[in-house]
């Protein structure tokens, strides 16, 4: 009797951690930073990427399985992917090759008598599990970070609160499910500060925003929130988006819902385009704020690189 985690152990996991070694060590990691990220040691590293120990030739075949490795290579070694993100999607690829995939087959191999059964006897994870989803969300914020990292500019937009950048679940039912930077984002001097990476349930703000156009009928899952300017709101016109002013008095909670509601309801009986930039002028006590809304992190963030 030999079980289908035999062949992951035996046959999988030597050819894809060989593979992966092999390709964070291609992008100049050490051994040491790569057996930190595969939670191995230096001397197993170095046995992987020496060839010191027996890949599966039929796995090592498998486009699939070179694309995996080369994705988590890169998200890895540029720090846009967790090692848990990694684990995640290894693991989903691993079932999806035990149902009725290689795997099954090397299964069958080793058990001959599992051929005349289905292979979707090995469906044992689901592949849309939350902490799937909840990586791919924070994946995507640390894609959104780089961006604005990286953009000339950016930090003369920051408004004297902070800005943040926001992406909630698929399905939010609360801040909770909407992933943001602890603290917010700072300019010290010029340059864009992060303080700590995202995490679920840190944003107020910006997050109620989000949830609020999204109850109102957007399908927006990110939003940024920048320095209020006459100029930047006519250079966001010219780049094509359509803008909506709500009531400054809702940056206090709870009336931000409803304002945000307002705002687009209002703006959706224009026949306009949907509105993905939201703003208020200021008030008593409270800043003007532009807030940008986008289907993903990176693409938040993009608007403002293209400012």
């Amino acid at each position: 009797m030999k079980f289908v985690e035999e062949v992951v152990v035996e046959e999988f996991l030597p050819t894809f951690r060989s593979m992966l070694a092999e390709a964070l060590r291609e992008r100049d990691l050490t051994q040491s930073e790569v057996a930190d990220l595969l939670g191995i040691s230096q001397s197993a590293v170095s046995k992987y990427v020496h060839g010191e120990v027996e890949r599966n030739e039929r796995l090592l075949a498998d486009e699939r399985m070179t694309e995996l490795v080369e994705r988590l290579a890169e998200g890895l070694a540029e720090g846009e992917m967790s090692p848990v993100q990694a684990l995640v999607e290894a693991e989903v690829f691993v079932r999806k090759l035990e149902r009725g995939d290689l795997l099954a087959r090397l299964h069958e191999d080793a058990v001959p008598e599992l051929a005349a059964y289905d292979g979707d006897r090995f469906a044992v994870h689901d592949p849309d599990s939350a902490v799937r989803k909840s990586e791919r969300v924070l994946s995507s914020l640390r894609r959104g970070l780089r961006i604005l990292e990286t953009t000339d500019g950016f930090a003369g937009h920051i408004p004297a609160v902070g800005s943040n950048l926001v992406e909630c679940l698929p399905d939010p039912q609360g801040i909770e499910d909407v992933a943001a930077v602890p603290g917010r984002m700072l300019d010290l001097k010029g340059q864009v500060t992060v303080p700590a990476e995202p995490e679920f349930g840190v944003s107020e703000y910006v997050a109620s925003v989000l949830l609020a156009a999204r109850n109102a009928g957007s399908d927006a899952r990110a939003a940024l929130n920048v320095r209020y300017d006459p100029e930047t709101l006519d250079r966001l016109a010219e780049l094509g988006h359509v803008a909506v002013e709500f009531d400054a008095e809702a940056e206090f909670e709870p009336a931000i819902e409803s304002a945000v509601t307002e705002a687009l309801a209002s703006a959706a009986t224009d026949e306009s385009a949907t509105p993905t930039v939201i703003y208020q002028t200021g008030g008593l006590g409270v800043e003007p704020i532009i807030y940008v809304l986008a289907a993903d992190a990176p693409s938040a963030a993009a608007v403002l690189r293209d400012l």
